[in-house]
């Protein structure tokens, strides 16, 4: 029987750049914060043109491996959890537009992993933890006239009890959901008069946490989450969660 053709693609100089330049970020040679060579240097040291070695640093920017600055050379960056997944906002912001499924999803996502982010925090808060839960319900309840105050300490809320578990990618996870879900419930044309309700939602979620009743917390989290949640569909709707 004749074995199917595996055709052998040549790489583009600017691809085996790449890979090279990656090696030496991964294997430990360039450590984050260092700088890049130059581009002389790469030049003479891989033997190609200035083109390729600029897509090639150009391609390590849009993975986050490294920050190009006008005038100075690329500096590497350290990787976390954050970083990576702030590389694909743009994108999951394109999907959750073309797609009220994956909206959908997402926010089933994010009831899940909140459930879960509400035990742990039942778990294993801390006084500092509570106490800044507190002042974040605090100004919360300031910004009654500022949409924009509310809801940023809203965000804030959530994104402070995934930070009670000390795993950097649940805050990680956290922060990005809220990021991609953010255009749907914030335009502030229409208030929908709803912040004593998430206000007072908030207080129970934290009163569940103070007596240590992982049941509670979870229960309350999951009441307020399932009652914002109808509301994250349009860019002409506005509702805290």
């Amino acid at each position: 029987m004749r074995q199917p053709t595996e055709t052998i693609t040549r790489r583009k100089l600017s691809d085996e750049v790449f890979s090279r330049l990656r090696a030496m970020i991964t294997s430990g040679e360039l450590n984050p914060g260092d700088e890049m060579p130059s581009e002389r240097e790469l030049m003479e040291r891989f033997g190609v043109g200035r083109p390729a070695i600029r897509e090639a640093m150009q391609a390590l920017a849009n993975m986050g491996l490294v920050v190009i600055s006008h005038g100075e050379r690329a500096r590497v960056l350290e990787l976390t959890a954050r970083s990576i997944l702030r590389q694909v906002d743009t994108t999951a912001q394109m999907m959750l537009a073309k797609s009220s499924d994956t909206l959908e999803h997402l926010k089933s996502a994010r009831i899940f992993f909140e459930r879960g982010m509400a035990r742990e925090a039942a778990a294993k808060a801390t006084e500092a933890d509570i106490a800044d839960l507190e002042a974040i319900l605090g100004r919360q309840a300031a910004a009654l006239d500022d949409a924009a105050a509310f809801i940023a300490a809203d965000m804030e809320f959530h994104a402070r009890i995934a930070r009670i578990s000390g795993n950097p990618i649940y805050v990680a996870v956290s922060e990005a959901m809220l990021a991609w879900l953010r255009g749907y419930h914030t335009h502030m044309l229409i208030w929908t008069g709803k912040e004593a309700v998430t206000l007072s939602e908030h207080r129970s979620i934290i009163d569940c946490i103070v007596a240590r009743d992982a049941d509670a917390t979870e229960q309350a989290m999951l009441r307020h989450l399932e009652r914002s949640r109808a509301l994250y569909t349009s860019k002409d709707t506005s509702e805290t969660a």
